[in-house]
């Protein structure tokens, strides 16, 4: 299995882009900024679109996909977009609406549009790809509704927790599977340990506790720092969990598991 991360930053700046990762060459997981950076072919070549929230850092890019790929797409099956309903009827509400955007779920014809939009929900099951990747709908603990989501690979798991504070619910889920990666977030540095509280986002002392439910073999991977923060939260980190390897993504990573 191949994932491209497009994007892992928690906002922009030169260097910088926003969540997304690419599963093979159909299955985009987030659609953040770093989409762009894909070449018009590749954004064809896109199938399936799984967003864990509808914070526009995470769904920026879908709405230029769109755009994007209609031509290209002319006569193929719509791109299916797959988010809990609450994140639908952001989408639908307040980007797809005619004013911020076209609604690209009608266009170029209501009959065939270009994308598509479908509920998922927490522990749902999902088979999708042109290799059928299993797929599973994971819990998140967010300021909006949210969820992770887990890639199942031959050798063991890849585990995207999304946008999430301090999650009991995903901890025996961890437990109960083979996990090879792990991509979990951290967004503030510790001196803004109350900013995170209140927007529900991990800082170095909630990652650190729970970083203790991670299961033995599985590389940990940091994702969704801001811009220029890196230095502060590794910092905090490796005196808080001394001897344990993280590994901060770049976009460009590419992560192959099987």
């Amino acid at each position: 299995m191949s994932l491209r991360v497009l994007g892992c930053s928690g906002s922009i700046a030169a260097g910088c882009r926003t969540t997304s990762f690419l599963v093979d060459e159909d299955i985009l997981i987030d659609a953040g900024t770093g989409v762009g950076d894909l070449p018009l072919d590749e954004l064809a070549r896109i199938d399936h679109i799984l967003l864990s929230h509808s914070h526009l850092d995470h769904v920026l890019g879908l709405p230029l996909l769109a755009d994007s790929v209609m031509r290209r797409r002319a006569g193929q099956p719509p791109i299916q977009v797959h988010a809990l309903p609450a994140t639908l009827a952001v989408l639908r509400e307040h980007v797809f609406n005619n004013l911020l955007w076209p609604d690209f779920t009608r266009l170029p014809h209501p009959r065939h549009p270009v994308l598509s939009l479908h509920e998922i929900s927490t522990g749902q099951h999902l088979v999708l790809g042109r290799r059928e990747r299993h797929i599973e709908v994971l819990p998140a603990r967010h300021s909006v509704p949210a969820v992770g989501f887990g890639v199942e690979g031959a050798q063991g798991w890849w585990i995207y927790t999304g946008d999430t504070g301090p999650n009991p619910a995903l901890h025996p889920l961890l437990a109960n599977r083979p996990v090879q990666h792990l991509v979990i977030e951290i967004a503030f540095s510790e001196a803004e340990r109350s900013v995170a509280a209140d927007s529900l986002h991990h800082c170095p002392s909630t990652l650190a506790a729970e970083l203790a439910h991670v299961p033995a073999g599985a590389r940990v991977h940091l994702t969704h720092i801001k811009p220029g923060e890196m230095p502060a939260v590794l910092g905090d980190l490796t005196e808080r969990l001394p001897g344990l390897a993280l590994h901060p993504l770049t976009a460009g990573d590419r992560l192959d598991w099987d």
